[in-house]
């Protein structure tokens, strides 16, 4: 299915619907074109004591190098394979009462659609071996020295290998980033090879271009071994002629902000012809940044067989309604309460003028900067947000003329000026980060102690519920 731009639709309806090739159903016992649940390949017969060997993956480096030179006709888009998964024989024995214990434990809260049929959703794993992940997975996980899943890994991985639905709920730092990735690597490896012009077999949509690298990231942590395996990383700020390149190339997974990957369907750079794997990230916030039309366009054109993951630190009612409408059948999972503090953040409300705000952050921070120099402790971590670009330089600028160090991050910086405030920030160089909402959530930094709001959000999708934060300090204007 190739992509068509709105405004060309109507003009190219008749040929569109001409030069399409009849796809071929690779399961003969699916008459329904609803999606994956139903189109999985018939699993194999034979019984096994672990790991089931029914998951078969293709050698794209070899494929590709014995591939005969390409031929001039239109091929026929490869159908999507969703392959039968099993988890270890011990984790298929496991009773009612065991797996709600994990959860409990956990700290868990699972709970099915209720369309029909409510299949129940896949027991949690606390073991990546009991996983039955591909050998190359396994290997780079060893080799980021994962010990054991997170809570929403556990839980979250399952359901995405077994190829259904979800919507889950997770703070930042839970580890959701790989409860994602992992399972879509696996799932690009049972495709069909990619050729030149075929798009990706799998997407990450994210609301800002630091999260979207943060996810480019961890793709390649957990892929480091496939070197078949390619990622392009689609977002505004950074060179378009290298992202065409790329997505023209051939990727396996594309991880793109809204804007700019509508942008190169437009051009025509990509395409959804081979999308099966799509992942919404941090959708909540998506919405909040006036997303919702491009996520749309994107989802409503999707080939019919595929499987879709949204993730969200809340669950408001456009949230609801999205996953009711490009969900089916989803499994959500709750890590914790959702939409409130966890219980080691202080929370913090000083009513204050409008035009004291700035010299009362700065006595808060100098008398932080003397405290920490007599106990002989490094400055915290800290970021304050503000409302506005021209407010985030400002208030950097005020703070470093008080011998403090600080940077600001904001829309309108270059793409390397914000990697390098990012950069510093996480390592130390720097120890207050000033920011607009582009840096408000998704971002994992370890070590934060503070965060202020120097302006009082206008919206309460800005999540407090970072369990790295001891100081939650609001500034609302009267």
């Amino acid at each position: 299915m190739s992509y068509v731009p709105p405004h060309l639709r109507n003009a190219t309806s008749t040929s569109v619907a001409t030069a399409r090739t009849p796809s071929v159903t690779l399961d003969n016992n699916n008459n329904n074109h609803h999606h994956h649940h139903k189109l999985a390949f018939p699993s194999n017969t034979t019984t096994t004591t672990n790991c089931s060997p029914s998951l078969s993956f293709h050698n794209n480096a070899s494929r590709r190098s014995s591939a005969a030179p390409p031929s001039p006709r239109i091929l026929a888009t490869p159908d999507a394979v969703f392959p039968q998964w099993q988890p270890s024989e011990r984790v298929s024995r496991m009773t009612p009462e065991q797996i709600e214990e994990i959860r409990s434990r956990l700290n868990l809260d699972v709970a099915v659609a209720s369309d029909s049929p409510p299949a129940p959703a896949p027991a949690p794993i606390e073991s990546f071996t009991d996983m039955c992940l591909h050998p190359s997975i396994m290997k780079d996980i060893a080799y980021h020295e994962y010990t054991r899943p997170t809570s929403i890994q556990a839980q979250a991985m399952p359901i995405a290998l077994s190829g259904r639905d979800l919507l889950g709920c997770a703070e930042t730092g839970s580890g959701k980033t790989a409860a994602f990735t992992i399972p879509m690597i696996q799932h690009c490896l049972a495709q069909p090879p990619i050729r030149r012009n075929d798009g990706p077999l799998a997407l990450v949509l994210a609301p800002t271009r630091e999260l979207a690298q943060q996810i480019e990231k961890e793709v390649k942590a957990f892929s480091r071994s496939l070197e078949s395996l390619k990622t392009a990383i689609v977002v505004g700020g950074t060179n378009i002629e290298k992202q065409r390149f790329e997505l023209r190339a051939g990727v396996e997974i594309a991880v793109a902000t809204p804007g700019r990957f509508i942008d190169h369907l437009q051009q025509g750079n990509t395409s959804l012809s081979r999308i099966s794997f799509v992942v919404l990230d941090e959708a909540d916030r998506m919405l909040d940044m006036g997303f919702e039309p491009q996520i749309r366009e994107v989802m409503r054109n999707l080939p019919e067989k595929h499987q879709t993951l949204l993730f969200s630190a809340t669950m408001p009612v456009e949230i609801e309604e999205l996953s009711k409408e490009y969900l089916a059948n989803p499994v959500q999972v709750k890590v914790g309460k959702v939409s409130s503090p966890t219980t080691n953040v202080s929370q913090t409300l000083v009513k204050i003028s409008e035009n004291e705000k700035i010299d009362r952050l700065l006595d808060l921070l100098v008398e932080e900067a003397s405290q920490a120099e007599k106990c002989g402790h490094p400055f915290p971590l800290t970021i304050v947000f503000v409302e506005r670009k021209t407010r985030c330089d400002e208030v950097a600028e005020a703070l470093v003329a008080q011998g403090l160090s600080a940077v600001s991050l904001h829309g309108g910086r270059s793409q390397s000026e914000r990697e390098a405030a990012l950069h510093d920030f996480r390592s130390g160089t720097t120890n207050i980060l000033v920011a607009t909402d582009v840096a408000s959530r998704g971002l994992d930094v370890t070590g934060v102690s503070h965060v202020i709001n120097l302006d009082l959000p206008k919206s309460n999708l800005i999540s407090l519920t970072n369990a790295y934060l001891k100081l939650q300090l609001w500034l609302p204007q009267l």
